[in-house]
């Protein structure tokens, strides 16, 4: 796993809704808007399960993730790429649902996803882009 760094968790937590990617095992790709994403610690990012179908097809086929945050005003975007474990019980699971519910009763939560980061680029265009920042 890698950390992110403060600019990184600056622009994910800036960001709302948060396209998500993943792929089947055969690697027909997925992408998905979700609204509960939020940073754990600098290694580690939960995601709320509420209507994954494809999405969660794909993550028990091909347990990893990668999603992009971009921020106009500081001119900075990120891919942020990662492995990632699904709970449907246990303390990370409650946590999630809490979090949900606090927001929205009406809400499944069906799912906890638990993204493990392991690599981050500069999305942003310009002669940085694509290069690996952590």
């Amino acid at each position: 796993m890698v950390k992110m760094p403060a600019e990184v968790q600056k622009t994910i937590n800036k960001q709302s809704p948060v396209p998500i990617a993943t792929a089947a095992a055969d690697g027909n790709p997925n992408v998905v808007f979700v609204g509960f994403l939020r940073i754990v610690d600098d290694e580690t990012i939960h995601i709320a399960d509420n209507f994954f179908d494809k999405t969660a097809a794909n993550l028990s086929e091909n347990p990893r993730v990668s999603f992009v945050v971009y921020d106009g005003e500081a001119k900075k975007s990120f891919q942020i790429k990662g492995s990632v474990e699904v709970a449907t019980s246990g303390p990370v699971y409650d946590d999630v649902k809490v979090w949900v519910h606090a927001k929205s009763k009406a809400l499944p939560a069906k799912a906890a996803v638990i993204m493990h980061v392991e690599e981050i680029y500069d999305a942003m265009y310009g002669p940085n882009a694509g290069k690996q920042i952590a």
